[in-house]
């Protein structure tokens, strides 16, 4: 349990840094993004999961 607690954090932090750095120009990339069709929203999510994947894949020992 600590260790998910430990990941869902830094999941936070990380999605938090763009929100902190650069406020409007994440905004307006949410603006582009609500604007595109579904099937390039799925692409692009299916592609940060796989991109994950093998992050994670590639981090362990």
């Amino acid at each position: 349990m600590d260790y998910w607690l430990t990941v869902f954090g830094l999941l936070l932090v990380i999605e938090g840094i763009p929100w902190f750095l650069c406020p409007r120009g994440f905004r307006n990339l949410l603006a582009v993004l609500s604007r595109s069709g579904e099937a390039s929203l799925r692409l692009f999510g299916l592609s940060a999961m796989l991109l994950g994947l093998l992050l994670v894949y590639l981090g362990r020992p």
